[in-house]
């Protein structure tokens, strides 16, 4: 929906994330990101930017944008995502708000998310507990 300037009036709201195995933690968060918003965009971090800071990740980034893709909460993927957000990343983007889990420390927040933290347009979202794509690769491991 566009105003008679040609401008959207919609809400934006962006959440990134890495998407690997996805799962319904990843679901959940996608849907409580949207609540916040009309339009849901998720960026999707590379192999190489996730693998700098965990893990590689077990599906390539064309899988990872597939299934993110196929979530009904999501409007726009956006491939290879910035590892920090930055205000300048938002007005581009012409983003409203950012979403993500609150299971990062402090530090991590702060080095990622800072400048988007300082002008108030950081939401943290509750992390959902007893699903992580960890637990999922454990649980590969130790199936019979």
């Amino acid at each position: 929906m566009t105003d008679p300037a040609g401008m959207s009036n919609q809400k934006r709201v962006y959440v990134d994330m890495v998407g690997d195995l996805f799962h319904s933690g990843h679901v959940s968060l996608l849907k409580e990101a949207r609540e916040f918003g009309d339009y849901l965009m998720v960026g999707v971090l590379s192999d190489e930017v996730v693998a700098s800071y965990k893990r590689r990740p077990i599906m390539s980034l064309d899988e990872r944008i597939a299934v993110i893709e196929a979530c009904r909460y999501v409007d726009e993927v956006l491939p290879n995502a910035p590892y920090r957000v930055t205000k300048d990343f938002l007005d581009r983007h012409d983003i409203a708000l950012v979403v993500h889990g609150d299971d990062m420390r402090p530090e991590i927040a702060e080095e990622i998310f800072g400048e988007v933290s300082a002008v108030g347009k950081l939401r943290l979202v509750a992390y959902t507990q007893g699903i992580s794509t960890t637990d999922l690769i454990t649980r590969c491991r130790t199936a019979r």
